[in-house]
């Protein structure tokens, strides 16, 4: 990253990581569940000095606050609020928005809420829509919800290695910046990941929404990637998701699960080619 923002709200302090600082267009791109903004590294060096990219680590993850109040801070409701604050300390009306599994959940949602429908100009969803495999869910669920830790920082690496699959990730260089980002040592000297194990708390903590009312509320150009081999998201919903919304483009990533990393040339061009379409025509199909 290029520079750190430090933004506050109540008692969180918010780490925002941020690339190409004087670009002069901004992209808003937010993390999954147990990440972090420092994955939007290699997506920000592919789009250039043209992009300032703007990478929140929500609370409870990277360099962010751990909560105190997890029942309250650790809901989709409470990251809107944050999103909210992000825009307004960036002095961003309406800004572009790529959303990774949870990042791409919260998008949505704001994209839907009338109230915050005009600060999105566009949302790219990566492997995440309003109809989610049971199973895909449940497992994300069990294995955040479980404490990690590590006697050996090879440990741990080997763990990401094997539960980040999906991701995509190739050679053992990205494997090891990617162990870096996410270790966190213990007070007796053994590893764990960066995040505040509570995180998880927010499957219980979320009240049940109509992802597929919000979905068809939308009215911002739509991108989605999928994982070619996504536990989460299926065609069949991304079919259905194109019924609801027939301008959307859709990618599929080859060799990747959930979510695709961003950093390949077949993901991020693409991408790039739907945020600098024209508003009122975003470019409608679908990419292979």
């Amino acid at each position: 990253m290029d520079a750190l923002e430090l933004i506050y709200l109540d008692d969180l302090e918010l780490a925002v990581r941020v690339w190409h600082p004087e670009a002069p267009r901004t992209l808003v791109a937010w993390h999954g569940l147990a990440r972090h903004g420092g994955d939007f590294a290699t997506l920000a060096r592919r789009l250039g000095p043209e992009w300032r990219l703007i990478a929140p680590d929500t609370p409870g993850r990277g360099l962010s606050s751990w909560s105190t109040r997890p029942p309250h801070d650790y809901r989709y409701a409470r990251y809107a609020e944050l999103a909210v604050a992000l825009l307004d300390h960036f002095d961003l009306e309406c800004v572009p928005w790529v959303g990774t599994s949870m990042g791409g959940l919260l998008g949505m949602r704001l994209a839907a809420e009338p109230a915050t429908a005009a600060r999105i100009e566009r949302l790219v969803l990566n492997d995440i829509g309003p109809e989610l495999e049971p199973e895909g869910l449940a497992e994300i669920a069990t294995y955040f919800g479980r404490p990690h830790r590590f006697a050996h920082f090879s440990a741990l690496e080997a763990e990401l290695r094997d539960h980040y699959a999906g991701f995509g990730l190739e050679g053992d260089a990205a494997w090891r910046e990617m162990a870096l980002g996410s270790a966190r040592r213990l007070p007796d000297g053994s590893w764990s990941f960066h995040f505040d194990p509570r995180i998880a708390e927010q499957f219980a903590h979320d009240p049940p929404r109509d992802l597929w009312a919000d979905w068809r509320a939308l009215a911002c150009p739509l991108m989605v990637i999928r994982g070619a081999d996504s536990p989460l998201l299926s065609r069949h919903a991304v079919a259905r998701m194109a019924d609801a919304q027939p301008s959307l483009v859709t990618l599929e990533a080859p060799g990747c699960g959930h979510a695709p990393m961003l950093d390949r040339v077949s993901q991020t061009t693409p991408l790039a080619d739907f945020l600098a379409s024209p508003a009122g025509d975003p470019g409608a199909g679908s990419t292979a």
